[in-house]
């Protein structure tokens, strides 16, 4: 699905775990997160701590749409 969606010009980032899969899939942003059970946060870390954790994975996210890519990249 992330092929068809920016086939018609929208930019896609996938959040994922497992970027091999992303890669597989066609993905051409991909954003790595942090574990499979809490993708896009870790509920070990202080809530503080967290947010900030969901934050820079968020900002990551926007950033790689502004970037224009032709292949699978990974934004670390």
């Amino acid at each position: 699905m992330v092929k068809e969606i920016e086939r018609y010009g929208i930019p896609i980032v996938h959040m994922a775990t497992i970027t091999t899969i992303s890669e597989s899939v066609g993905a051409n942003r991909i954003v790595p997160c942090v574990m499979i059970p809490s993708p896009v946060g870790n509920p070990n870390l202080a809530p503080e701590d967290e947010h900030k954790v969901r934050r820079e994975l968020c900002e990551r996210a926007v950033h790689a749409l502004t970037v224009a890519v032709d292949k699978p990249t990974q934004f670390e």
